[in-house]
């Protein structure tokens, strides 16, 4: 594929066609938001999956996912030319599996294109999002390890720069598009990052099979998985309370966020009922549960006790897990 197309529907075009490619779910819930801050959100998660893709990549050493991380953020921050990201990271990642964020990588041109046509506020929020996140991640590449990270500290903080940060990133987009919000928000800013980070200990506990698979563990060293499911449920709590905070006409932001977090619940409450599991397929919501869900979503986000009452009937057992040894 050409990447140097210079056409902003066909440059929107791809960022709408690889987000489907490259995450079921975010292609799901981003089209819930209203559209320009659909392109804002769909434009940043695509830049978050290009960390992530190194990240991953298990052929890699720390240190090359550190080189790669730093050009990345520069080319992100205009400092160096694309090029002299895309290709060096294409070159070292020639056995990586993954042709859809392959192809991702290589259309990085593509996606800066389109955040470059943001207002200034708004890239800003991105670019510092990024930074975070790829400073953050580059540190944690060389503590991947067997036995987990060092303590919950860590851990905390490694929940924030891949995730807790992307929940301030939201409350920024949101707070520009909606001055209701940005009101409702003073104060308790510490809500977008629980929301982020409940949804990453919910993908640690999820993958934790696969990762260990692989020799590494994201989980904190000494800390059981039942301690875990109780810090992942507190933060489920200031993750609703965040929700209920957007006004309830802004029915998109509201329907993205509830999406996001009733998939968690779920999946945390099959994860604690379960106990023990080898792959992380057998923690994966059924297509159908998930399809039922939206549904619901359409009824339940603009109704605070109904988002209570799916609250509270979906995490029984998190819910005893984390009244024990109180």
């Amino acid at each position: 594929m050409n990447s140097s197309i210079e056409n902003p529907n066909t440059d929107l075009a791809y960022q709408k066609a690889i987000l489907g490619s490259v995450s079921r779910t975010f292609a799901l819930t981003i089209p819930l938001l209203p559209p320009a801050i659909e392109m804002v959100v769909g434009n940043t998660y695509l830049l978050c999956r290009i960390v992530d893709t190194i990240e991953d990549a298990a052929e890699l050493s720390p240190l090359e996912k550190q080189g790669l991380s730093k050009l990345f953020l520069e080319a992100v921050l205009g400092t160096i030319p694309v090029a002299s990201f895309v290709d060096p990271c294409l070159n070292a990642l020639k056995g990586y599996s993954n042709v859809d964020e392959l192809d991702l990588i290589a259309h990085t041109p593509t996606v800066l294109r389109i955040l470059h046509t943001f207002p200034n506020r708004d890239q800003a929020a991105v670019s510092r999002c990024i930074s975070i996140m790829s400073d953050g991640m580059s540190h944690f590449h060389g503590r991947q390890t067997q036995d987990g990270l060092k303590d919950l500290a860590e851990f905390e903080e490694y929940c924030y720069v891949v995730a807790g940060v992307v929940g301030e990133l939201l409350t920024s987009i949101f707070s520009h598009y909606s001055p209701g919000f940005a009101k409702q928000i003073t104060g308790h800013e510490q809500l977008a990052i629980a929301f982020g980070q409940a949804l990453q200990m919910t993908n640690i506990l999820k993958d934790s099979p696969e990762d260990s698979a692989r020799g590494v563990s994201w989980k904190p060293a000494q800390i059981s998985q039942t301690e875990l499911l109780k810090i992942a449920y507190e933060k489920l709590q200031d993750s609703l309370s965040y929700i209920l905070l957007i006004p309830e006409h802004e029915m998109g932001m509201r329907r993205f966020c509830f999406l996001a977090f009733g998939l968690a619940v779920m999946t945390l409450e099959k994860i604690a009922t379960r106990k023990e599991f080898s792959k992380q397929s057998e923690m994966k919501l059924s297509r159908n549960t998930v399809w039922i869900f939206y549904a619901f979503t359409k009824i339940a986000a603009g109704n605070e006790p109904l988002m209570k009452a799916f609250f509270y009937a979906a995490s029984s057992q998190l819910r005893k897990l984390s009244a024990t040894n109180r």
